[in-house]
C-alpha cells in the first residue's frame, strides 16, 4: 500500500469520526467534515452536470462537428465565430487547454439544433442574477423552469400515483385465490385510505368506521417505510464501523485509534477552553 493510499484511509477515518463527533455536540471537527462534505458534494454535481449535460447536449447541439473544407456560409461563419470566441475566453485567451470547445465543433450531432438557443440564452440570464441591475431577467428563466418542471412533473404524477394506482386497485377474478386475496387488500386499502382524506363529510358512522381502516393502511405504510429507512441507514453506520475496525490495522499504522485518541484529547482541550466564564454567566 502506497502513502496516497494511506494518507486516504487516514482522511476517511478522520470525516468519519469528525461527524461522529457531533454525539457529544457541535464541535469544530464536526463543522470543518460537515462544510468539506458540502462543498465537495455541489463541486461534484456542478462539474458532473456540465460535462455530462451542457457541454454534449447544449453546447454540442448548438456547434456540432463541421467539415473545415466544407462551404458554410456567412451565417453559420459568423455563428462559428462565436465559438471561436467563447474558446478564446474558456481558456483564458490560449493559456489553457482546449477541452470545452473542441476545433471545428463538438462531436455528438450533425446539424445544429437552433431551438437549444432559448435554453442557451435562459442559463445566462440565471448567471445574470449575480448582477443586481441585471438580477429581473433571471426571473424569467425561473419561471420557464417552474412552469416546466410543473407540467411534467404533474404528467408523471398522473401516470404513476393516479392511473398506476386506480390499475393496481382493480381485482383480477379470474386469477388464483391469493391473487384475488391481495387484490381486495388494494381496493380497501386505497378506498379506505381516501375516504379518510375526504374531509368534506364528517367522519361519523359508515364513513367513520371505513376512515378507521384506511388510517390502520396508513400507519403500517408509514411504519413499513420508517423502518425500512431506519434498515438502509442502520446499513450504512454497520458499513462504517467495518471500515473503522479495518483502518485500525497495521497494515495502516492504526489509524482509527491514533485519530481517535487524539481527537479525544482535543475535544476535551477545547470544551475546557470553550467553558463560560464567570463573569459571562454573571451579564
Amino acid at each position: 500500500m502506497d502513502y496516497m493510499d494511506i494518507f486516504g484511509v487516514w482522511l476517511s477515518v478522520f470525516l468519519t469520526l469528525s461527524i461522529f463527533s457531533y454525539l457529544y455536540k457541535d464541535n469544530p471537527f464536526y463543522k470543518a467534515a460537515e462544510h468539506l462534505y458540502i462543498g465537495i458534494s455541489a463541486g461534484y454535481v456542478a462539474v458532473i452536470s456540465f460535462w455530462q449535460q451542457i457541454q454534449p447536449n447544449l453546447f454540442g447541439r448548438l456547434w456540432p462537428r463541421i467539415d473545415v473544407n466544407a462551404d458554410m456560409g456567412i451565417f453559420k461563419s459568423a455563428w462559428y465565430f462565436v465559438y471561436d470566441v467563447l474558446n478564446w475566453v474558456s481558456t483564458l485567451g490560449g493559456w489553457l487547454d482546449r477541452s470545452i470547445f473542441p476545433a471545428n465543433g463538438i462531436k455528438g450531432f450533425d446539424e445544429i439544433s437552433w431551438i437549444y438557443v432559448i435554453p442557451f440564452i435562459l442559463g445566462i440570464f440565471m448567471l445574470l442574477r449575480l448582477i443586481p441591475t441585471l438580477g429581473w431577467l433571471a426571473r424569467w428563466a425561473i419561471a420557464y423552469i417552474v412552469g416546466m418542471a410543473a407540467g411534467l412533473r404533474f404528467y408523471g404524477f398522473l401516470n404513476s400515483d393516479v392511473l398506476m394506482q386506480v390499475k393496481a386497485a382493480t381485482v383480477d377474478f379470474s386469477g388464483d385465490w391469493w391473487s384475488i386475496f391481495n387484490g381486495l387488500i388494494l381496493l380497501v386499502g386505497t378506498l379506505s385510505g381516501l375516504v379518510y382524506f375526504f374531509f368534506s363529510k364528517e367522519q361519523t358512522g359508515i364513513v367513520g368506521k371505513v376512515s378507521k381502516v384506511g388510517i390502520y393502511f396508513l400507519m403500517i405504510k408509514f411504519g413499513a417505510s420508517f423502518g425500512f429507512a431506519v434498515m438502509g441507514r442502520i446499513s450504512l453506520l454497520i458499513g462504517r464501523f467495518d471500515d473503522l475496525i479495518v483502518s485500525n490495522s497495521p497494515e495502516n499504522y492504526y489509524a482509527t485509534m491514533w485519530l481517535l485518541s487524539a481527537m479525544i484529547i482535543l475535544l476535551g482541550i477545547w470544551a475546557f477552553l470553550d467553558k463560560p466564564k464567570p463573569e459571562d454567566l454573571a451579564s
